[in-house]
């Protein structure tokens, strides 16, 4: 190898993170203690955030459902790489749909917990986003 790129590297191996740190475990964590203690016992509970939560889960459904179609479907089995630039349209109504739902479940969980909603739903999206990088 050339001489000159030796030296723009001094080091060319690099020590990989493990995947399980304490970061990624403590939101996971909080996140199954948030999901049992918080939401189930709510939905027994309360009443009024019955509807709010069926249109953001079924919202949340089909967010995922086309998520996996994009990347089960789409990358797997036809082999297209590019599937955003070939289906234009499918990421964005993941993410509009994905949003939406978080909107339905900030408002129907807005009448138990208030201003702590957001935090709540924010520690659910992490957990599941550190949960999925466990799985890479």
């Amino acid at each position: 190898s050339p001489p000159f790129v030796k030296a723009q590297c001094p080091s060319t191996r690099e020590e990989l993170l493990p995947r399980l740190n304490i970061h990624s475990g403590l939101w996971v964590l909080a996140s199954i203690v948030v999901t049992y203690y918080v939401f189930f016992k709510t939905l027994k509970e309360n009443v009024h955030t019955g509807v709010g939560f069926l249109f953001g889960g079924g919202l949340l459904l089909v967010s995922l459902l086309i998520a996996f179609y994009n990347i089960v479907h789409l990358e797997w089995c036809p082999g297209i790489r590019e599937y955003d630039v070939t289906y234009l349209t499918l990421v964005p109504i993941t993410i509009a749909t994905f949003i939406t739902a978080g909107i339905c479940f900030n408002i129907a969980s807005w009448c138990v917990w208030s201003f702590f909603t957001p935090l709540l739903l924010f520690t659910q999206l992490m957990g599941v986003a550190m949960f999925i990088s466990l799985l890479e």
